[in-house]
This record gives C-alpha cells, structure tokens and sequence, in this order.
C-alpha cells in the first residue's frame, strides 16, 4: 500500500499541473475581435468549363454598430429568449461544456455555447473543425472574454457577429435584410421577431427555406416565428422588460418581415444555379449555412453555360409565342421548371428555376416538389410489370404486347376480384382524357396514346408497392413520392422535382445504369480542397435490368413516333419521352431524352398568394394544355439547341423480354392474320410478323413494324415504326386522376432533407 505522503504528493502534484495546463491555455488564447469576424469575403461559383460564373456577397450586408444603436427592446429579447442569467453569470456553462466533451468523445454531435458569451466565442472562431482542441479553446477563449470585457462588450459582439439568415450578419444587416431599416430604429416586435430568428433562420424565416429543408416552408416557417415571437415577448413582459402598455402594444400585430430581395449578381438563372449548388455543399460535407455564408469559398459547378442559356431561350421563346397574360387572365402565373442530365454520369448540365430573383421568383422551379407529374409515371408502373409480373403471371415479367382494357370509366379490380370503392363506399371508376372505346389493347399502345385504365389496372395487378421500388431505383426520392398507394399512383399523384425526373429518365437512356444528381465537383477554400466536402463522382450502379430498361425505351421511342409526343419528332434525331398532363389541367410535363442527355420540362400556373396550383384550362387560348404540347415544344427547342452537331447515336436494341399476360377477363384471341413488316432504317426486318385481333377493339388499318413482338395492331395506330398509320382516336392528349395540390418544396429536391 502506498504512504499517505505519497497519495498526498501525486494528488497535489496533478492539481499543480492542471491548474498549470488552464494557466497556460488562459494565457494563450486572445479575445475575438468582432471586426475579424464581420470581414467580407465572396463566394466564387465556376461554370464546368472552369469559367468564374458569378462572386456573390457583399459587404454590406456585414455591418457592426455599436451597443447604443441597437435597441434596449432587441437586447433584452435577446437575454430573455436565450440566457436570462447573462448579466450575473461568469459566462461559462461548466455543464454545458462537460456535456459537450463527453459527446464529441463518444462521436456524437456537438452542442452551440449555452451562455451568450460562449456563442459569441463561437460566432467569432473561424475554424469550424470539430475537435476537443478547438472545444478546450472556446472554453478558455469564454473565460478570458468574461473577465476581461465587460457585459456590454459582449452583448454588443454577439448581435454583431450573430447569423440571421438570408446572409446578414448582424443585427444592423438583419435589421436592413427582413425590415428595411436601421438597427435604431426597430420595435419591441421586430426585435422579437428578429431574436426568433437566432433560433435557426432556417426554420423561422416566414418567407420560407423549404430548398433547404423541405419542412421549412413559408406556411410552417411563418407558425414557428409567430409562436416564437409571441413567447419572447411574453418572457420580456414576465422579466419586466416591457411595461404592460408596451407588452400589449407589441403583441397586437405580427410584424411580417419584407420578402425576400436579389443580392448583387443574382439575376436570371444565375440565382438558382447557385441556389443548388450551395444546397449540394450543404448536403455533403459538414458546412453549415452560417459559415457557407461567410463567404471564401470557390465552388465549381456541373452547369454547362450555353445549355442553361438554350433551356432559358427555349421557354423564353415558347412563352413568348403561346402566352400572353398581358391579354389573357389564364396566361397569368403560368411557371415552368425545367432540368437536363447526362445520363450514366448524373451530372446537371443546365436547369431553368423560373423568371430570377429580381423578379420576385424566389423558389427554384427546377428543384421543388409539388407539382404531379401525371402521366410521365406510367413508364415506371411498365418498367414494374417488366419486372416483377402481375400477381396472374406468378412473378414471370410481363410483356409490353399484353393487352388491357383501355375504355373509359372501367371499374378498377382488385386481385382478390373486388373492386375498389369511394369512401362513401360508391364504386370508383377510373377515367381517361377521352370515352373513345379503345377496348382490349396492348401496353404499348396504351402507352402510346396515354391511356390511363390500362395503366391503373396495370399497377393494381403488378402491385403499388413494386411500382414505387423501381421509380426509386431508377432515382425518385421515396418523400416525393405520394404515401397513398391507391390506383391513382399509378398515373402520377407524386411530385417529384424536374430534376429528379430527369435524372430517372436517364437511367432509361443508359440502359438501367442509374447515378445520382450533382451539382459540384469541388469547393476550395484557401487555396485548398475544403476538407470537410467530400464529393467522389457519383458511381452508376445497374438499377434496373438492362433488357427491361431498353424495352421501356423502345416504348417511349414510339410515343415520339406515334402517339402523344409526336411534336417531339422536329428534334430529328432518334429520341424517347413520356408526355403527361394531370387531372382539372393543373400540371403538365415533358420528360424525353437520348443517349447525351435527358430532359424535363415541367408546365403549371400557381396562385401567387397561397401557391396552390390553378388549372390551365383555357391557358393559351385552347381548351386545356397537354404535355404534348407547350411543354413538348420547350423541350424539343432546347434538346435542338444543345444537342446541335452531336451525332444521333440512337439507343441499344431492345430485345423480347417477358410473356404476354392480359388481363383477366380479356377475351380469347382471334385466329391471326399475317402481316407483311415494313422495313425501317432502326429495325432490323424479319420475314413476317402477326399478333392475334383481339375482340372487340376498333377497326382500323393494320400496320407493323419490322420486329413482330413489337407489332401492335390494336386500335387502328401503327405502334412500331417511324412510318406508320394513323389513328382514328381522338386528338393525342392525354391526362391522369390527380387533383387540388398545393405546391410544396424541397421534398422532390435533389437531396430532399436538410440540403433540399
């Protein structure tokens, strides 16, 4: 056993060294300056080719000022919400730091200072890295600004280097940002709503940041800050800050901050380019918002220059010929969104988010979600029956040559051989844009004509659930998606974002190899790689069988040739694409590509008020707008444009893939008629083709395509080749069950959480 003496020696001896080790770290770590932290820096952003695409931040959105210019109201706002104690206490929250320390010893995230000296330290300590140094230096760097300033010092440095989003740093740039006026010069209630703000101006800016965060929008924002604002000052009031004259002033009214404003250079397009790219750092490295928008940063982007100027002139030209709101009420809060991809590399090439910031447009139309995307579903539902079968085929794929009923208003089965019924327990019944009586006909016409019963019934019989299974494989984010699985999900109740459609349309166009969107191939700072951003090129990976992939596209290459995207068809190059048009005219869509690139383009009008989405009906001075049309048109202008001198590589054969499976109760073939094939330059000839006239079906001329599994000669329209029949059906429009949205944003971004 050891001696007392000794016992007694090692403990003094420790004590000794410890409070050795907290006088040397005291004396080490200097005060902040407030001024080093309020230093102006840009954020450079680079076009692909490496070209600087825009330096955005300003300097005056970084003003200091001093304590007798901000208000009695914010300081106190400031101590009632966040540490009561500040004007008794040493500035140091022992518990807080031991709390800390011990979760950055067990790799869990840190926590922000407790005391606002701790958080003014941390606004002010440029180096963001996570470690138990840094942590024991913000400690020491606390203890030394608490004896050595005094309380106003350190009130005044907080409120001058704190974050408030939107870029402003500050309370006099915040004051400027959501008031339009000097630090001095705000109320007991703008205060309040700007000491709401240090809670995380993601959350509780009312104007919104659901591209961050999809849970951030301007309606939920708005909650949070009231009920925020609300409760600050109710705690000024309680601590005697606010006589009771001035509590009941401040709280009669809800102060609304301004809207949001277009900084230096965001302009045009430029605004959401940068928009997504700095939600992608956010994404994937440790950066937050505050320090990204402290600037010093070179972020080098996927955008390509002259494709976002082609996307831009493509719908600038549409609109300008087909809209006039100027004459026509329904021309009004007509909006696209728009994106390109390449494919097998997932790279965003160019993407159109609206008409800029300067113009009010604040929410990136490319990567919000919102908007159903109709009929440009279906490929996935086909994609699905490919794959899996139907509950009738005992898992075997389904061909694109099985035949469904494509009549209008067809009761919908379940496998069990109910149907589904309303909730008022009234049988549902699934409709198509038109009555004609298509009667039992091919997938592949149906896709053709954009004939939603067969696809519905399609989807009951594959299974809802593996119909969302492969639109995630083929890169659909799971929260875009709707949750209700009923029929109509089947014919596109989901809203995922232009971007996220174009990028699943490209694992199409790369034979079932998808990759996931970026936007950023590196960010620098100092010179040097940001360490935390790690950003490897997203690898493809198979996500859908090859075979099955091609077939989708042989289909789609046909609604270009025959069915409801034949405007396409002035592109001149080999193609493939789905139109899709939403139930009421809400929505339309365009999502076509080749093997270069795949694109998207989305049409809709949206109240500017409550942003819920208004029909179309009656827009452009037709009865209802249809995916093949204004949209088809924007996107076979750009697709023109971009892919101007680049060789048509058309797309891999796709070969005979599953069996043909009708739907149950589709009656028996009759005896089969031999058709002789015409050759196309893209088919490779056989002998001779046939497939069984299924009864009743439309009479009509038959014609077929070189291959005969691809033959369809149901409903009286050529399906196969590029020189084919017509069809005696009416106009080639088409439309899906999906009703009364309110357009949302984020949760169909690139990202769909925090980073959008």
């Amino acid at each position: 056993m050891p001696s007392w003496k000794l016992v007694s020696g090692l403990f003094i001896g420790f004590i000794g060294s410890l409070v050795a080790l907290v006088g040397v770290g005291y004396a080490m770590v200097s005060i902040p300056n407030e001024n080093d932290a309020a230093k102006s820096q840009n954020n450079v952003y680079y076009w692909a080719d490496g070209k600087q695409m825009v330096a955005t931040g300003t300097g005056v959105n970084r003003q200091n000022v001093d304590i007798s210019q901000i208000p009695d109201a914010m300081q106190w706002a400031v101590i009632s919400a966040e540490n009561k104690s500040f004007y008794q206490d040493s500035g140091v929250d022992p518990q807080g730091l031991l709390r800390a320390v011990v979760n950055m010893a067990r790799g869990g995230q840190t926590q922000g200072g407790s005391t606002i000296t701790q958080q003014y330290v941390k606004n002010t300590y440029l180096s963001q890295q996570q470690t138990l140094t840094r942590k024991l230096r913000e400690m020491f760097i606390s203890i030394k600004v608490g004896t050595k300033l005094d309380k106003k010092q350190i009130l005044q440095g907080y409120l001058n280097t704190s974050y408030f989003g939107r870029g402003a740093y500050g309370i006099q740039a915040a004051a400027q940002t959501y008031y339009g006026k000097n630090a001095v010069d705000l109320t007991p209630s703008q205060c309040a709503v700007l000491a709401a703000l240090l809670k995380g101006p993601t959350y509780f800016d009312p104007a919104g940041n659901a591209d961050l965060d999809q849970s951030a929008t301007a309606d939920a924002n708005k909650k949070r800050s009231m009920g925020r604002w609300a409760w600050i000052l109710e705690q000024m009031h309680n601590d005697h800050h606010l006589t009771d004259a001035q509590y009941q002033e401040a709280k009669a009214h809800y102060p609304m901050p301004d809207g949001r404003k277009a900084t230096r250079g965001m302009t045009g397009q430029i605004s959401y380019l940068v928009d997504t790219a700095k939600k992608y750092v956010l994404a994937h490295s440790d950066i937050t918002e505050a320090q990204f928008d402290r600037g010093g940063y070179q972020i080098y982007t996927t955008f390509q220059k002259d494709k976002v100027n082609e996307l831009t002139a493509a719908v600038k030209k549409v609109q300008a010929t087909r809209l006039d709101p100027k004459h026509r009420s329904l021309d009004k809060y007509v909006q696209f969104g728009a994106a390109s991809v390449k494919p097998k590399d997932g790279a965003i090439v160019a993407l159109y988010g609206g008409d800029g910031y300067e113009n009010g447009h604040f929410t990136n139309n490319a990567d919000t979600s919102g908007v159903p995307v109709g009929s440009t579903w279906k490929p996935f539902v086909l994609a699905a029956a490919m794959k899996y079968g139907t509950y009738n085929s005992n898992g075997v794929g389904v061909s694109p040559l099985s035949k469904y009923n494509g009549d209008d208003h067809l009761k919908v089965r379940k496998p069990d051989g109910s149907y589904y019924l309303n909730k008022d327990n009234s049988t549902f019944y699934q409709n198509n844009e038109s009555p004609y009586p298509w009667g039992y006909i091919t997938l592949r016409k149906a896709m053709e004509q954009s004939i939603n019963t067969p696809f519905v019934q399609l989807g009951v019989d594959v299974g809802m659930t593996h119909v969302r299974d492969v639109a995630k494989a083929a890169g659909i984010l799971p929260q875009s998606m709707s949750v209700d699985l009923n029929p109509s999900f089947a014919i596109g109740t989901s809203t995922p974002s232009a971007i996220r459609m174009a990028d699943a349309y490209a694992t199409f166009a790369a034979s079932g190899e998808q990759a996931d969107p970026y936007s950023v191939t590196a960010v620098k700072t100092n010179g040097a790689d940001a360490p935390s951003f790690v950003k490897p090129k997203p690898a493809p990976k198979e996500a859908i069988d090859p075979d099955i992939a091609n077939n989708v596209t042989d289909v789609l290459q046909n609604v270009i040739q025959n069915g409801t995207g034949q405007k396409a068809k002035a592109l001149g190059r080999t193609a493939a694409g789905k139109t899709g048009t939403t139930d009421s005219n809400k929505s339309a869509w365009f999502v076509g590509y080749t093997q270069q690139l795949s694109t998207s383009v989305a049409m809709f009008r949206e109240n500017p008020k409550d942003h819920k989405l208004l029909s179309m009906n009656g827009t452009a001075g037709v009865p209802s707008i249809h995916g093949g049309d204004i949209p088809t048109l924007v996107w076979t202008e750009y697709m023109q444009a971009a892919l101007k001198g680049a060789n048509d590589l058309g797309f891999p054969n796709a070969t005979e893939i599953g069996k043909v499976q009708d739907e149950p109760g589709a009656p028996s073939p009759t005896p089969t008629v031999s058709i002789t094939p015409s050759q196309t330059p893209s088919d490779s000839p056989s002998p001779s083709a046939s497939e069984p006239s299924p009864t009743p079906s439309p009479s009509a001329s038959q014609t077929c395509n070189g291959w005969s599994w691809k033959c369809d000669t149901t409903g009286g329209t050529n399906t196969g080749g590029t020189n084919g029949g017509t069809s005696p059906a009416p106009s080639v429009t088409d439309t899906s069950g999906t009703g009364g949205n309110t357009r949302g944003n984020g949760n169909g971004g690139i990202f769909g959480g925090p980073t959008g």
